[in-house]
Parts: structure tokens; sequence; C-alpha cells
């Protein structure tokens, strides 16, 4: 079992957006593979179909995701706007590794066959287990002293992504997590009024 020194809301609580984050290492790769693997094993999924997917990247693989990112940005960024985007490409690199997180589609089209009344739903079904997966995946990151922060530079690295890593066609890459050791704080955050995002009755 893995052991932790935060409780389930403090982890809840402290999960942030990092964005400054280094390569310097806060636990060792096999421990980021067992919270991954715990996570993948998990997470709740709809009809326990189990359809998330992840791959870890690290050391030369991560710095290579960021180097295909920012080429494939450099086609849809004008130049004399590219500082910005270039400096962000080089934030991530910065960081230990990226988790890669997938769904298989064909675990979500099985889903829509077997029931079919809810097939239309069976994708929604699908973005939620991935983003209940991607979530614990996250929190656990920072309960171990990683700082991360989740983007999606799907679809325009796809191609790319399943081409140089060998990822299964029918695997839908759905975001990018990459994490590092915090070298800044989070972002101020503003919290909107909890009472007027929540109804109780009794």
């Amino acid at each position: 079992m893995i052991q932790t020194s935060q409780n389930f809301y403090t982890a809840v609580e402290n999960r942030r957006s990092i964005y400054g984050i280094s390569k310097e290492a806060v636990i060792s790769d096999d421990r980021i593979e067992e919270i991954v693997a715990k996570a993948i094993k998990h997470a709740p999924s709809a009809y326990n179909s189990q359809s998330g997917r992840a791959v870890i990247l690290l050391g030369a693989n991560h710095d290579k995701l960021w180097n295909i990112t920012e080429a494939a940005l450099k086609e849809k960024v004008p130049a004399e706007n590219f500082k910005p985007t270039e400096e962000k490409m080089a934030g991530f690199r910065n960081g230990y590794g990226t988790i890669l997180f997938f769904e298989d589609q064909t675990v979500v089209k099985s889903l829509q066959e077997k029931f079919p009344s809810y097939q239309e739903r069976m994708p929604d079904y699908s973005l939620q287990s991935s983003g209940m997966l991607q979530y614990i995946v996250w929190a656990a990151l920072e309960v171990e002293g990683f700082g991360a922060s989740l983007q999606h530079y799907n679809p325009i690295i796809d191609e790319a992504v399943q081409t140089i890593w060998g990822i299964p066609e029918n695997w839908r890459l759905m975001s990018q997590i990459p994490f590092g050791k915090p070298t800044a704080g989070p972002r101020e955050k503003q919290y909107n009024s909890v009472e007027e995002r929540m109804k109780v009755f009794k």
C-alpha cells in the first residue's frame, strides 16, 4: 500500500496548478510508476469498463514531448506572438516528467453496443472516468511533493505521440500532466461562494 503523510482532504485542498517546476527528483521513478498504476487500477469508471490508459514519459522522452508540442504550435501561432508560448513550453520541459492520459475507444464502443439505450452518453461517461483518473494522479503527485498542472495540447500532437511512442490507434489522447519539483508556488486563486454553488435539502 502507498503510504502518504497527508490525509485526503489536505491533498484536495493543496492540489493546485504549479507551473514553476524543475528536473530535480522528489521520489524514485519506481514510486511514480506505483502511483500511476494504483490510480489506473482503482479509478472509478462507467460499468467498471476500466477505459483509462496512461503513459509515463521521463528523461529524454519527457523533453521530446514538449519539443514536438512546441514545433506543432509554431505552425499555428504567428512568429511575432510566439515568445510566451515558447516560454511556456520551456517551463514544462524544465519538469521531471509528463503523464499522458488516454481513453480506449474500443472499450467505449463496446459499451455503446452493449447498452444501446445509453450509447449517446457513453462518450460523456468516458470523459468523467478520465477526469477522475487524472485528478487522482494529480493529487497523488502533490502529496509526494511534486508540482503539476493539467494541459490539453491534443489533438495537435496526437499523431506524433502515436507514432513516436507506438500508442495504439484506439487510445484517444485526453490530456497531459507535466510535473517536477516546485520552484514557485501556485498563482493566487479566487474562490466563488460555496453557498451559491451548492444546495442542501433535508
